[in-house]
């Protein structure tokens, strides 16, 4: 689904896309921005990345039947490790219980918009929360297991102390060694099942954005964001008008002049619409939104990933829709609000580009069903008549510096 894109990746280009994915979604650059949220956001990121070290532990012990199996070669540096682990898993409770607050109870404005309600706002609580349960596991497992340490169970290695998880030791002095082993063990499953299940989840999430942030920086704009791209089916119908050779032209084939649908969108275009966060940046900083307008560059994206979805359904059932993302999920009156300013794209923390696909979508309006507002084409009457948007003949277009003699 979609069409493909002129993007290469060769020599000079590649490597400044590498650096760009490098910077952008792995560093994390944009986000800093906003250094409150920033921050937060980069200490469940390194949470995310580091804490699954212990986690492949964990899997390779279930796996091999053992216990701790890092410790035995790394010696006193797989306590100051763990330690660290225990550090970030601390960091990222925290985080995500700030969040939490400025979502559901600061109420910050970019999450409350209508886009928002409903599943969007469910399921960012229900990532936080997994998040926490998540954190709490691994403190458990350890304090569990600190208590066995320092009971002398056979098979309990001594690790040190785990300042974190050892704060917990006091909670489980008063139970038997059996019960002690069954909360260890019960902590050491919800682990090992619960990273398994927030790898599935993601699938359906917003969270996807984990991995698709990479592809998306990689093969975002390298020219200016301002820049507006020719259209290869104008391109093509004009030189086909003027008896030039056209590479492109397919015989029978009357091109579509914009985007209807989202299989006339670019491949790009669908890949930010499953990359996007929701985080609401785009939105924030859009002029045509500040001022009460309806355009939403978040619900742009989030409209496409909906209809996109819709549309996979469709096909595999064999089902023939009259439904289109142009009037059944995105207005005239959105696109049109747009004044092609770029902010969207410029705040956006991963470089997606929701103008892109405002423009495909207003482009087929107004070429292809003449539906643009009645004071739009007399602009458009003027530039083909006056070469301006307004009615006055070209060569009285400097009249106006005879008054300044």
């Amino acid at each position: 689904m979609g069409k493909s894109t002129s993007n290469k990746s060769k020599g000079d280009e590649a490597r400044l896309r590498l650096r760009n994915m490098l910077m952008v979604a792995l560093g994390q650059k944009k986000m800093f921005k906003r250094l409150i949220p920033a921050t937060l956001h980069l200490a469940v990121y390194l949470g995310f990345l580091l804490i699954n070290i212990e986690v492949l532990e964990i899997v390779l012990d279930g796996m091999l039947g053992t216990h701790r199996l890092f410790l035995s070669w790394m010696g006193e540096v797989y306590g100051m490790m763990i330690n660290f682990f225990e550090f970030l898993a601390v960091l990222v409770i925290v985080a995500c219980l700030v969040f939490i607050v400025r979502r559901h109870v600061l109420k910050v404005a970019r999450f409350q918009s209508s886009e928002m309600r409903r599943w969007p706002k469910v399921d960012a609580l229900l990532i936080l929360l997994f998040e926490i349960a998540l954190m709490i596991a691994i403190l458990v497992m350890n304090g569990a297991d600190q208590a066995l340490q320092a009971r002398g169970v056979l098979g309990y290695h001594h690790t040190g102390i785990l300042f974190f998880s050892h704060l917990l030791v006091p909670i489980f002095q008063g139970l038997d060694t059996s019960m002690l082993i069954v909360i260890e063990r019960v902590a050491w499953w919800l682990h090992i099942v619960g990273i398994l299940s927030f790898g599935y989840y993601i699938t359906y999430s917003k969270h996807l954005h984990l991995a698709l942030a990479f592809p998306a920086t990689f093969w975002a704009r390298l020219m200016s964001q301002g820049k507006m791209i020719n259209m290869d089916e104008v391109t093509t119908e004009v030189q086909s008008m003027l008896g030039l050779e056209t590479s492109n032209e397919v015989a029978g084939e009357v091109p579509r002049l914009g985007a209807k649908d989202v299989e006339d969108l670019t491949r790009k275009n669908l890949l930010d619409a499953y990359s996007c966060s929701e985080c609401g940046r785009c939105t924030s900083v859009c002029p045509a939104n500040m001022t009460g307008k309806k355009l939403s560059p978040r619900k742009i994206l989030m409209d496409t990933r909906d209809r996109m979805e819709e549309k996979g359904k469709e096909i595999k059932q064999g089902i023939v829709s009259k439904k289109a993302l142009l009037g059944d999920f995105i207005t005239a009156e959105e696109i049109n609000a747009c004044t092609t300013c770029n902010a969207c794209t410029e705040a956006c923390p991963i470089n997606l580009n929701p103008l892109e696909i405002i423009l495909g979508l207003r482009r087929y309006a107004a070429m292809e069903e003449s539906s643009s507002p009645a004071q739009w084409n007399q602009m458009y009457s003027n530039i083909e008549t006056s070469f301006s948007p307004w009615k006055f003949p070209a060569q009285d277009r400097f009249k106006w510096k005879d008054d300044l003699k």
